[in-house]
């Protein structure tokens, strides 16, 4: 590679970060309506390029819940196209003041938020990232440089070529958003140099992304980590309400973050519970893998060894275990999750209380699905992932989460004595 293309790139995109923070809202707003007409205009360009890349990923022998997250088909098409415009229903952050201070000298102190500047996406799978993170960093008056993995290069290529033509089309700077041309690794390991050029690298993706990107990056990090999800079925939880959760949250899209890999349950429920939800479970083809006390009451499955505890598995296999009550079931999550999304589901209305104040992930619930755990699920309108990194943004990330903010001071000629 030419590590100046990478560099040129940057600057590029640093130019027209500029332009991008002075663009107003309702041209903001046009553009992302137009970007979503596009997407649904031209659905058909971008499903032969989807195909190459599923294509490529069947011979590779990708696990069918991996597939799954690279497919697009004519409804998750339209799917980016309603979350771009619900990006642009949203109200722009970019420029509001707020925690205004009237000072003793007459001065008056405020805080206006402004756009990050240029953001590195670094990303697998998944090629609606490519969308719902141009239209947030658009929006939020950011550019954007996205870096998807190898096995969505032409979807993700095609997707980024036809919101760029849009950006074009209404006079503002194509630059603002890039799409890394190239798989070639080379690439990534130059853009985590140029601090200079970009203020923020958001890597989504596998445990080794994550790691890579960390140890390798001189421009700060938010990690999108793993997603250790759990549920725990505390023992006044009601049976039928239990079930339809668990079964969710496990079966609707297991090669997704938010998927539940671990099902903790009350031992005074396991005799009563387990058996039902084995069966459930067997029939949507999950393998489980159990503790010595859940194989005493499921002896045909698996063990679950001490890595089954802090596996992300993307896939139909869930790890169970028998807890003696909340407070072994809050212990385990401390030490196996990731901070992603944690559940409990309970009538007691004190242990749901405990479980979301010691529970110190991004997002804790209570009596619903860890599927939930999304962005445009809980009214961002889209996201630009969910982030397990404490400073600067916790949980989902959407608009406000890609701006900062900076002071502003009006005065009347005070001068410091």
């Amino acid at each position: 590679m030419n590590q100046t293309a990478m560099r040129q790139l940057a600057l590029e995109a640093k130019a027209a970060a500029r332009l991008m923070a002075n663009v107003s809202s309702e041209v903001k707003n046009t553009l992302l309506r137009r970007m979503a007409d596009a997407l649904e205009a031209h659905r058909q360009d971008l499903l032969p390029a989807n195909g190459k890349d599923l294509q490529a990923a069947r011979e590779k022998g990708l696990a069918a819940a991996m597939i799954d997250r690279l497919q697009l088909n004519e409804k998750r098409v339209r799917e980016m196209a309603d979350c771009l415009r619900e990006v642009a229903d949203l109200a722009d952050p970019v420029g509001a003041m707020a925690d205004f201070k009237l000072r003793p000298n007459g001065l008056r102190v405020a805080r206006m938020r402004i756009p990050l500047g240029v953001i590195g996406i670094i990303y697998e799978a998944r090629p609606n990232v490519t969308s719902d993170a141009a239209g947030l960093c658009l929006k939020s008056g950011n550019a954007v440089i996205l870096r998807g993995g190898s096995e969505t290069i032409h979807s993700n290529t095609a997707i980024g070529n036809l919101l760029k033509r849009e950006l074009a089309g209404m006079g503002l700077p194509p630059a603002a958003l890039q799409v890394v041309p190239s798989t070639d690794r080379a690439w990534v390991n130059e853009m985590l140099k140029l601090e200079d050029c970009i203020d923020l690298i958001i890597p989504r993706g596998g445990e080794g992304l994550i790691r890579f990107v960390t140890a390798n990056s001189t421009i700060p990090v938010i990690k999108h980590y793993k997603g250790v999800c759990h549920t725990y079925i505390d023992a006044s939880a009601d049976f039928d309400m239990a079930e339809r959760i668990c079964v969710n949250a496990k079966v609707q899209r297991p090669g997704v973050c938010n998927a539940m890999e671990t099902l903790l349950v009350h031992k005074d429920w396991a005799a009563g519970f387990l058996p039902r939800m084995a069966a459930t479970f067997a029939q949507q083809g999950v393998e489980l893998r159990g503790c010595p006390l859940t194989r005493e009451i499921l002896p045909g499955i698996k063990a679950a060894t001490e890595e089954d505890w802090a596996a992300e598995y993307l896939d139909l296999i869930l790890a169970v275990r028998v807890v003696d009550g909340i407070e072994q079931a809050i212990d385990h999550i401390q030490r196996y999750g990731s901070d992603h999304t944690e559940v409990i589901v309970t009538r007691d209305y004190f242990n749901a209380q405990r479980f979301l104040k010691e529970v110190n992930s991004s997002v804790v619930m209570v009596n619903a699905s860890s599927r939930f755990s999304d962005g445009n699920q809980m009214g961002l309108g889209a996201e630009i992932g969910i982030s397990t990194t404490k400073l600067h943004s916790f949980g989902p990330m959407g608009l406000e989460d890609l701006t900062t903010r900076k002071f502003v001071i009006f005065g009347e000629g005070q001068i410091r004595s």
